[in-house]
């Protein structure tokens, strides 16, 4: 089949293009639907179709646009991760016991879109509990990678990443508590942006059965991904903003400006090494590949601080504080197991697996202890943003991996240039911003040897979202971004 001239546009251009009438909201929606039916039998993205209400939305669409309307997102084809809800739609997070639980009303986020205009075509793969850098369960199984079909796509936002590198759509949502958004933009080769803490509500990204209210994110945020920088922006601009029945009562929202608006001005720590966790060749040449382009073109570079946070122990007190939220949930047994466990660690182990399991087990007032030590971190890197606007560092220390759904994730291992670590160690890297409840923005920097994507994530200051936004904006323009993967590029 002839490829399609609308696949792999930006929001922005589509938006353009439905403005001039150069394409209906229908035929996008009728193209994204037969790219879907085309070739989602082998990346199993799209888990939830629910495209008849997408054509009525896009007929809606284009009687607006008729009528003169403009809404930020009127007429664009878009996904949303599973674990949204959406009213008629299951949503299950991968539990099969919930497997037909399904809410009454959309989720904040996807009312917000729809009042912008966006066409939903459905609803994207996860993994189960949202709990892993892949995205397969018992309900949907396993989504592919389109680089590569025997690798992840990154989890937990995995469906929704690898329903944009395919181009099925140029927006869709995800969420992130350990690098769920950027992690899986960093495994297909796209944009997508972690926004400070709380920016964007999250009332209705809920596990079922619970209620749909809202609630404050000690870690966790929802946020935009897209192929490109700017779309990044337009989609995060619907999504945030106070929850009406809790902040919103008093509060609006006000985002600063970014601080600079040509690449030249801005001052880039590059950070390429952890001391608990090496990064692969690929990575760290992406990254030494970046700092000499920005280098030229007069960003002012630095490549280590005094200021810079003491690295390892962020993330320990991360590992704790996030286990200490993740292990509220876990079963009985498995909580008593994790008890034992903690029980027998000697006093000087302090391995980022030890830390976890600490975290799990975790007193209430080892977690306020631990709450204060991050306010500490806190007041580090608003002193570190004194002397930088940004911090670029990687995401997972190497490309997307094959397939491994061995059931005990403390069991698998990662092999970065032919050495095993802990599976679970590569939090360190998302955690560098979750713990202080910082934006990042992933950017894709094309592909290694072997044909996978690779990229960095930019840390700006905190509630200074249009910083990094920029910053990925500016590279993007400069040096490139996306590059659609070859088998699914028709």
């Amino acid at each position: 089949m002839a490829k399609s001239e609308w696949s792999f546009k930006s929001a922005v251009e589509l938006s353009a293009a439905l403005t001039a009438k150069k394409v209906s909201a229908v035929e996008l929606t009728q193209d994204a639907i037969a790219r879907i039916e085309r070739h989602d039998e082998k990346i199993n993205a799209i888990c939830v179709r629910d495209f008849d209400r997408a054509l009525d939305a896009a007929r809606e669409a284009d009687a607006a646009l008729a009528r003169g309307e403009r809404k930020p997102l009127l007429g664009l084809p878009m996904t949303i991760k599973e674990s949204f809800n959406i009213a008629g739609l299951p949503t299950t997070w991968g539990f099969v016991p919930q497997k037909d639980f399904k809410p009454a009303e959309d989720a904040l986020a996807v009312a917000r879109i729809r009042q912008a205009g966006g066409v939903i075509l459905g609803k994207t793969n996860v993994p189960v509990g949202l709990g892993d850098w892949q995205s397969y369960n018992d309900i949907y199984g396993t989504t592919n990678n389109p680089y590569d079909l025997g690798r992840t796509p990154g989890g937990s936002s995995g469906g929704s990443s690898a329903a944009l590198a395919a181009g099925y759509c140029a927006l869709a949502t995800g969420s992130d508590i350990g690098g769920s958004l950027r992690v899986p933009a960093f495994h297909c080769g796209i944009f997508a942006h972690k926004p400070t803490i709380n920016l964007c509500p999250a009332r209705g990204e809920t596990p079922p059965p619970f209620p749909a209210i809202p609630r404050e994110g000690d870690l966790a945020v929802i946020g935009p991904m897209a192929r490109t920088a700017a779309d990044l922006s337009l989609l995060l601009d619907v999504m945030a903003g106070p929850d009406p029945l809790d902040a919103g009562v008093a509060y609006n929202l006000d985002l600063p400006v970014a601080r600079h608006q040509s690449l030249r001005d801005f001052r880039v720590l590059m950070i390429d090494s952890h001391p608990l966790l090496p990064t692969d060749r690929d990575v760290r040449g992406a990254i030494d590949r970046l700092a000499t382009d920005l280098s030229k073109v007069g960003v002012t570079i630095a490549r280590e601080s005094v200021q810079f946070v003491d690295f390892a122990e962020t993330s320990r007190l991360y590992m704790r504080m996030l286990l200490s939220f993740l292990g509220a949930f876990f079963p009985p047994e498995e909580f008593a197991d994790s008890q034992t466990r903690a029980s027998q660690l000697a006093p000087e182990d302090r391995s980022l697996s030890a830390e976890r399991l600490r975290g799990i087990t975790a007193s209430h007032r080892a977690w306020v202890l631990d709450a204060g030590a991050r306010a500490g971190l806190r007041a580090q890197w608003r002193s570190l943003f004194k002397s930088f606007d940004a911090v670029i560092c990687p995401i997972l220390p190497t490309p997307a991996f094959p397939h491994d759904h061995s059931p005990q994730q403390n069991l698998r291992l990662i092999n970065i240039d032919g050495k095993d670590y802990p599976y679970s160690d590569q939090l360190a890297w998302p955690g560098l911003a979750t713990l202080p409840g910082l934006p990042a923005t992933a950017v894709p920097l094309g592909l290694s040897k072997d044909g996978l994507p690779v990229g960095v994530q930019i840390i700006g200051p905190f509630l200074e979202d249009r910083t990094p936004l920029k910053l990925a904006e500016l590279i993007e323009r400069e040096f490139g971004g996306f590059v659609a993967p070859p088998l699914f590029n028709d």
